[in-house]
């Protein structure tokens, strides 16, 4: 059974130079595979149908797609030495970690503000892809994850049409609590957890239909059980998590998962899991007002004439953000953007800057791909150029942008 997707991955000194300067500050990304042990997997990120389980028993079936990373998934001993991290293809051969590519480069990839501030990309995106919801869990904020040496996870969503052929078996998202629940509900329904079958916490919670074409912000401690949609996720750089529901996927949660990112001594104690959320938030009875996102037009987009149009899908989080990019059939268009930035492919083929761009249809594990980028600062400040080469199909990429982007006066 397969443990890595890849086998010739190691940085070299020429081979890290070399990926920026042939690409003229463009890089492409390998696809980034990852299983989750307690999920079914969609079978809508375009991976070969014989090779959603290439793993062994117990680690589950790959049900996301990690982009622009430069953190390592969490799924426990038997996790690749390298999953969840995006690694950079070297034009000569050969995969460079996207983490020491950017420790590399510093500032030449990243821009100087983010760099001066972070040193590190500090967010991720990914396709999540379920056939049913996750469980109901919460993410850590950075001082609650401080405390296990880890960092806060606030992340989003947006439900691509591009992504969605089928919605899967309950396309309604939990999110949040009812305005009237209690902490003291909360607690009794996690204390159920080791009990067996359905702690049924979600009956506090507020589930919504999904609205393809829109989103969700998701701040850290806020309760959340993504419907089974595929979904595009800006997140931070973080892997940090309580479950706090029992039962999914029509089988149990194991408990071990509620104690994951909790420090040992408050092993068992449930009011350290009441204490991860943010409850404010959580029972707000202006959740919708304050959380949804439908996209709208950017600036540049709505001057530019009618060779593409652009629409910002992320963008109430100070920690990411993210725009839908598309470029009508036939056409080019020179985009500027003010951070550095990832990209994936979601229709169409062309070129972005001197490279070749197509959406996967169907990939094979372990397949190099023409799908996903990353654009450093300095490229994007020059200018990228997409040209669209079908004569029928827009082509369409979705961007996503490290914390504070100054185009939204953030920084």
């Amino acid at each position: 059974m397969a443990t890595e997707p890849y086998s010739n991955i190691g940085p070299s000194a020429g081979g890290v130079e070399r990926a920026l300067d042939a690409g003229q500050g463009i890089v492409r990304l390998a696809p980034t595979w990852v299983p989750r042990m307690y999920c079914t997997p969609g079978r809508r990120i375009r991976l070969h149908p014989d090779d959603y389980f290439p793993f062994e028993q117990t680690r589950g079936g790959i049900d996301e797609r990690w982009l622009a990373s430069t953190v390592r998934a969490e799924n426990g001993p038997l996790t690749g030495a390298h999953e969840g991290l995006s690694l950079v293809i070297d034009p000569a051969g050969g995969l460079i970690p996207f983490d020491e590519f950017v420790a590399h480069h510093k500032a030449d990839v990243i821009g100087q503000r983010l760099w001066n501030e972070y040193q590190a990309w500090t967010m991720y995106s990914k396709f999540y892809d379920n056939l049913q919801p996750l469980p109901f869990h919460v993410h850590h904020n950075d001082e609650k994850a401080g405390l296990v040496g880890k960092v806060g996870k606030p992340e989003a969503y947006y439900y691509s049409p591009h992504m969605n052929n089928y919605l899967g078996d309950q396309s309604i998202s939990f999110l949040g609590l009812q305005p009237a629940a209690t902490k003291e509900q909360v607690k009794e329904r996690l204390c159920r957890f080791g009990n067996g079958g359905d702690n049924r916490i979600t009956d506090y919670a507020l589930g919504y239909r999904t609205q393809l074409g829109t989103g969700w912000d998701i701040p850290a401690g806020v309760l959340h059980a993504p419907g089974s949609v595929c979904t595009y996720e800006p997140q931070a750089a973080s892997d940090v998590f309580a479950m706090c529901e029992s039962w999914s996927n029509n089988r149990e949660v194991p408990e071990e998962l509620v104690w994951k990112d909790i420090p040992e001594h408050d092993h068992g104690n449930y009011d350290a899991i009441v204490d991860l959320l943010d409850w404010e938030k959580n029972v707000d009875s202006d959740f919708v007002t304050n959380r949804f996102m439908r996209p709208y037009e950017t600036e540049s987009s709505k001057a530019s004439g009618p060779d593409y149009t652009e629409n910002w899908i992320v963008y109430r989080s100070t920690a990411f953000s993210a725009k839908e990019l598309a470029v009508r059939p036939g056409k080019t268009a020179t985009i500027t953007e003010q951070d550095a930035y990832g990209a994936i492919v979601v229709q169409g083929h062309g070129t972005i800057g001197v490279h070749h761009a197509a959406a996967a249809t169907l990939l094979r594990y372990g397949q190099l791909s023409e799908d996903e980028f990353f654009v450093s600062a300095a490229a994007a400040a020059n200018g990228v150029t997409i040209s669209n080469h079908s004569t029928t199909d827009a082509l369409v990429m979705l961007k996503h942008f490290g914390p504070r982007n100054l185009e939204l006066g953030l920084a």
